[in-house]
């Protein structure tokens, strides 16, 4: 292995390894979170994070995305190239906040959020893309030690100064929400000094450059927040704060599974595009097969745990949303599975596909929200999301044969894998009734689990160690 391949390696695992750290640092301080809030000002947060993940795509346009070919078009002129992509983003972040403080009312009744809340977003909304061009320009230049440092500041941050401010200031509800942003308005502002100092010169050419990269791919991105935010959205609107705070705790407690997703993804993605260029379809299909049984038996083992997984991060009060986890972490298995498909699709560089199946996921989320939320309550968010989970993977694996790839993955193995999961949510949300018989299989499927990572270890280690 050369240098440079030894340090994009050794880059990517710290940062893989650091970013899931990071992020499950909000899900370790939930528990306080719960005690500290009331259910309302809980389920108001979780409507205020889920319009922000919707702003950030609108308003910072993700242009760190066009780095992995701006950094060869302008090579030497990179730096200059990261403060344009800044300056262009918190031009849009100020545009926004006069939008939003122009038309208040509007804004304040549709999201639910008092126009105070909607201002602290733009603020950290200026700031993030500080922090999100430098950690991505020092990602490029294996710089991964600034990266993993600004992350770890900014996420014990967050959680230290959250605590703090919800413990102090009469208005939980704000503590928690400029908690959540302070960490990186602070650490931004030094970061925008850096990027200015490196590269002074702004071009509208970096502009034009950025923006036909970046729009196509603004339709997929809001489709996919939609179809995370909008069950948060939705129960806040038609049956209030207190049901969504149910809700957003049972997803806070499953978000850790979704972390490892993405985590898991980018040791896997490298490995796949290796495979795919050498068409060593055998190898894949082999390898996948026994990396979706590795991650079903952990969806099943955090399924047979959530109860006390919910008495730990809220309480008593918030023990009836048990029953959300099961559909939730069969979704995100199928997320897991349909991710796999959607790594050949990027390959190919067959993007359209992808932007309609996750436009139709999110209207087909919209829609069944919509008949049955008023009706079922909170629980239905669950087994809807499920559902575009399920559409989501059925249109990708189909999508994945028309582009001639049909052979890349066992489609039968795979499906019954779903089907196999299926049943077993079903049968796991009977279990709670029993705790007795549930914390019997429990040690049963420890056990079994113990067995199979064994037997296993081999492919277990290639993988950890993306190798195949």
């Amino acid at each position: 292995m050369d240098n440079n391949s030894s340090e994009a390696l050794k880059s990517g695992i710290w940062y893989t390894t650091a970013n899931f750290l990071t992020k499950s640092i909000g899900i370790i301080t939930t528990p306080i979170f719960t005690r500290l809030l009331s259910k309302s000002d809980v389920g108001a947060f979780g409507n205020y994070t889920s319009w922000l993940a919707v702003f950030i795509i609108l308003i910072t346009f993700n242009l760190e995305s066009t780095f992995i070919s701006a950094k060869f078009d302008f090579e030497k002129e990179f730096d200059s190239y990261v403060s344009t992509m800044f300056l262009f983003s918190g031009c849009s972040s100020i545009a926004w906040l006069i939008i939003f403080n122009l038309f208040s009312s509007l804004f304040v009744t549709k999201m639910h959020l008092d126009i105070v809340y909607i201002n602290c977003m733009c603020m950290y909304l200026f700031f993030l893309p500080a922090v999100n061009l430098y950690q991505t320009k020092e990602r490029y230049r294996f710089g991964y030690k600034k990266s993993v440092l600004i992350s770890s500041l900014i996420a014990i941050g967050t959680a230290l100064i959250s605590v703090l401010l919800v413990v102090f200031m009469s208005n939980k509800l704000a503590g928690r929400v400029w908690g959540s942003a302070i960490p990186t308005i602070i650490i931004g502002c030094f970061l925008v000094i850096l990027l200015f100092k490196a590269g002074n010169k702004i071009k509208v050419e970096y502009i034009r450059y950025a923006l036909p990269i970046c729009l196509p791919f603004i339709p997929h991105l809001l489709s996919m927040t939609f179809l995370n935010s909008l069950d948060k959205m939705m129960i806040t609107d038609i049956r209030g704060e207190e049901e969504n705070a149910l809700y957003s705790i049972a997803y806070q407690c499953s978000s850790v599974v979704t972390i490892l997703v993405t985590s898991l993804n980018t040791a896997y993605s490298p490995w796949l595009g290796e495979k795919l260029h050498e068409k060593a379809y055998t190898d894949i299909r082999t390898f996948s097969k026994k990396y979706v049984l590795i991650f079903l038996s952990l969806a099943v083992g955090i399924m047979l745990i959530s109860p006390d997984i919910m008495m730990i991060m809220g309480g008593k009060s918030y023990m009836e949303a048990q029953y959300v986890m099961p559909p939730v972490m069969l979704g995100c298995v199928c997320q897991f599975i349909y991710t796999m498909y959607v790594n050949v699709e990027q390959y190919q560089k067959k993007t359209v596909g992808m932007a309609i199946a996750s436009v139709s996921a999110a209207m087909l989320n919209y829609v069944l929200n919509y008949l049955l939320i008023p009706k079922y309550g909170y629980i239905a968010a669950a087994y809807t999301t499920l559902i575009s989970f399920l559409w989501l993977f059925i249109i990708h694996m189909i999508l994945v044969r028309t582009i001639g790839y049909s052979k890349v993955y066992a489609n039968k193995y795979i499906i019954g894998i779903v089907g196999v999961a299926s049943v077993i949510t079903v049968l796991v949300n009977l279990l709670y009734r029993n705790t007795i018989l549930r914390y019997s299989i429990v040690v049963l499927y420890c056990i079994t689990l113990l067995f199979f990572i064994v037997k296993n270890k081999d492919i277990i280690m290639r993988l950890l160690k993306k190798k195949a």
